[in-house]
């Protein structure tokens, strides 16, 4: 029989966290948030006082334009990975364990490069002089190369081959319980396997795929470093702007309650993830 360890325990064992939180999240969130209503000093840096003109920035166009922008390109990632990531999870689990294995030691390696590393191999590869144009032209589909980056597409590019592991890695557990009956009593019930797969599969994955589509959303709102690589300024995310105003605008105050607002769109969206992976059970 195990006893259950003593409140007095429980209670010192929880210093340490609490701690770590207090110093590592909830002190410099303080000061952040503090900074954000201090008042900007032109030519200056800042004062304090207790004024809320970081955050009405916030109803200007161009904030509007930044922010909407960034939504909606984490979206448009964290749709396509998902798209990607689902079919190609699904007949992963689907191969031998030995045939699994060197395929998801792969994404682990490209999980460990770096993002400026990744940054710029494509920007190479998609560049007019030593790039994919090049090998069209000399396959006679284009009559010239051409250069592809920075644009919106060499952005989207690179930033879906940054994410797409996150996702077929939140799939994974998911996809590798999902029962093989229900597969095949669709199957001999007269359902093709694309009707299978769109309306037995998918239905029953629905909390992963959502935890997925979240992850990588998350992920792709605090791009930084490729939207300066691959894009162009039009291109830059809400991360590249408050990089922008803390370091070169010195408009610290600004940059806080931008990175408050980030924080307060991020988390929810973290804690629908955790709560999706506590509803998720095996498929029966």
């Amino acid at each position: 029989m195990i006893r259950a360890a003593p409140k007095g325990r429980e209670a010192a064992l929880a210093v340490y966290p609490l701690a770590m939180l207090t110093v590592f999240f909830l002190v410099p969130f303080g000061i952040m948030l503090a900074v954000s209503v201090f008042h900007r000093v032109q030519g200056g840096f800042y004062e304090p006082g207790f004024e809320f003109a970081s955050y009405a920035r916030f109803f200007t166009p161009f904030f509007g334009g930044v922010l909407g922008f960034s939504l909606a390109l984490a979206a448009v990632t964290a749709l396509l990975c998902v798209a990607l990531g689902f079919p190609f999870t699904y007949f992963l689990t689907r191969m031998a364990r030995r045939r699994q294995v060197p395929v998801l030691v792969f994404l682990l390696s490209v999980l460990s490069l770096s993002e400026v590393i990744i940054g710029f191999c494509w920007s190479i590869l998609l560049s007019r002089t030593a790039g994919l144009s090049n090998l069209f032209v000399a396959l006679g589909l284009l009559e010239a190369p051409t250069a592809w980056t920075p644009g919106f597409g060499a952005l989207l590019a690179g930033l879906c081959y940054l994410a797409l592991p996150y996702a077929v890695l939140v799939l994974y557990p998911a996809l590798s319980r999902l029962d093989p009956e229900l597969v095949e009593a669709a199957r001999s019930l007269g359902a093709s396997p694309l009707r299978t797969f769109f309306t037995v599969v998918v239905p029953v994955l629905r909390p992963a795929i959502v935890a997925a589509l979240v992850m990588v959303f998350v992920f792709t709102l605090g791009a930084y470093l490729l939207p300066q690589i691959l894009g162009q300024p039009q291109h830059w995310t809400l991360s590249v702007l408050i990089t922008d105003q803390a370091i070169y605008q010195s408009n610290l105050p600004f940059a806080a309650a931008m990175a408050i607002f980030l924080l307060a769109v991020s988390l929810p969206l973290v804690g629908l993830t955790q709560w999706l992976g506590r509803r998720r059970r095996p498929a029966t």
